[in-house]
């Protein structure tokens, strides 16, 4: 593939990337949606491509379209490998620029947070796993392991769906991919479809704390544009552009995290073929691969917490700015949503539609269940605000997520961005794409067996929910206060 196809790729993704942006400026249904533009533009990539358009050449004669489309294969080909690519650059930022806070401030807040986030994670794999066993499998002939796609890409979302592609094809499920963006899809448009809807049922309820009509979105919101009296903060300036500029000083750091992660990766894999990887090893005879499945991406974001720790210990916290990697971040996390669904397999949905509908739906009323349920059975404070942002991210991205708690809570009056965040340091590093999403399914692979995933998720989802059970009934007794109360008077004060 020559440097001219691949830049040239790069430029038609900005450009279909601008006319999804112009979609949701245009089309009042996708701004009512609050449907990012990044997944209007992969859809419209995905239309224009071989899938779609392309499969219209033959019976109307028009010899051009059947190679790519309006694009040429060769270009797809460029996108395809884009998502497997940038998901260690979305992942490597998380942490990059933002002290790490200490453990007990943190624990004050985090602990019923933490408890419904695991819930979500645990629990999908439960919800997932058990739908293989008892339908996907003895009636559809599918192997249960897809079962566990729930959670790639309900909590994982569209980045860690298409981050572990190579895994997949290197276990000989290819088609697990384009199942797993297809849900996501489902699960990011239904998210906010059903989150804005809880927030409106709490508003007329009574039972949002801080805001009381969730109707008077302004049109620049609507459109995801910023009006000019709005005071946004873009970032500072961490190293003068004489020396280097800030944006590539950043951009090398996050490139380090990578690599660092690519070290431990390697090494973890070196351990293994020592210890049980290879035919006739200490631990296995047989040879067992576990470790070689696992994606560089959790690794990348190790890489990058172990770069903050050195810079929070060495006093140099301050040479790097958070707002800046987030829009490293951002720019990453939309060229791969965009690459990702313009190259969707249509045939693969197709041939397993019935396991994608069965586990979309399950998916959707498993989350729900438990922001209505559990939730306020747990957090006894905001309980709201505070859970509709893990309720979005568990039906798409952290982004979706976010996207709710700005509805709920605009001006961060609560303590639910506080400690959202703070659950964040704990939760992402396994779920949603960290260490547990990325061994769950090659460990079941690899054994042949998915009750060494089953058996220990319903251990942490029945765990999550009687330890966040026992804190609400604490606090309600009075035995000790509520850290969320205090937060919020802090905040407020």
């Amino acid at each position: 593939m020559s440097p001219e196809v691949v830049g040239f790729a790069i430029v038609l993704l900005a450009a279909v990337m601008l006319i999804g942006k112009y979609a949701r400026v245009k089309v009042r249904f996708l701004q009512k949606l609050l449907l990012p533009s990044a997944i209007i533009a992969g859809f419209i990539g995905l239309i224009l491509g071989p899938q779609v358009i392309g499969r219209l050449g033959e019976p109307l004669g028009w010899a051009w379209l059947e190679d790519g489309g309006v694009f040429t294969q060769g270009i797809y080909d460029v996108w395809g490998e884009l998502p497997g690519l940038l998901i260690s650059v979305v992942f490597a930022t998380l942490f990059l620029g933002s002290r790490i806070p200490s453990p007990v401030r943190v624990a004050k807040l985090v602990g019923p947070q933490l408890s419904i986030g695991v819930a979500y994670g645990s629990g999908q794999y439960v919800v997932g796993i058990v739908l293989g066993l008892l339908v996907l499998s003895p009636l559809l002939g599918v192997d249960p392991v897809f079962g566990a796609l729930l959670e790639i890409a309900f909590e994982g979302g569209h980045g860690t769906a298409a981050g572990m592609e190579p895994a997949f094809d290197d276990m000989g499920i290819p088609e697990a991919t384009d199942l797993a963006l297809a849900m996501a899809t489902v699960g990011l448009v239904f998210g906010i479809i059903i989150g804005i809807s809880v927030i409106n049922w709490g508003v007329r309820t009574g039972r949002t704390r801080v805001i009381k009509d969730v109707s008077k979105q302004s049109k620049a919101e609507l459109r995801g544009l910023y009006n000019d009296n709005e005071n946004v903060s873009t970032g500072r300036m961490t190293s003068r552009p004489s020396s280097i500029e800030p944006l590539t000083l950043h951009v090398a750091v996050v490139g380090l995290a990578i690599i660092i992660g690519w070290l431990i990766l390697e090494g973890l894999v070196w351990i293994e073929d020592q210890l049980w990887g290879q035919p006739g090893s200490p631990l296995s005879e047989e040879g067992l691969t576990l470790l070689g499945y696992v994606p560089l991406f959790p690794l990348a974001m190790i890489g990058g917490v172990i770069i903050q720790v050195i810079l929070d210990r060495t006093g140099n916290t301050n040479l790097l700015d958070h707002e800046t990697m987030k829009r490293i971040q951002g720019l990453a996390l939309d060229i791969l949503i965009v690459a990702a669904l313009a190259t969707i397999s249509l045939d693969a949905i197709a041939a397993y539609w019935e396991t994608f509908l069965i586990l979309s739906i399950a998916g959707i009323i498993f989350c729900t269940t438990v922001l209505l349920v559990f939730t306020p059975r747990i957090i006894p404070e905001y309980w709201l605000e505070r859970g509709i942002a893990d309720f979005g991210q568990s039906m798409g991205v952290t982004a979706t997520g976010l996207v709710l708690l700005r509805v709920a809570d605009p001006y961060d009056e609560s303590p639910a961005l506080e400690a959202f965040g703070y659950k964040q340091l704990f939760f992402e590093p396994f779920f949603g794409g960290g260490l547990i999403t990325a061994l769950a399914i090659p460990i079941m692979v690899a054994t042949g067996n998915v009750y060494i995933v089953l058996i220990p998720m319903i251990i942490l989802f029945v765990g999550s929910l009687v330890v966040g059970h026992l804190y609400f009934r604490g606090v309600r007794s009075g035995r000790w206060p509520d850290p969320s109360v205090e937060a919020a008077k802090t905040q407020q004060g």
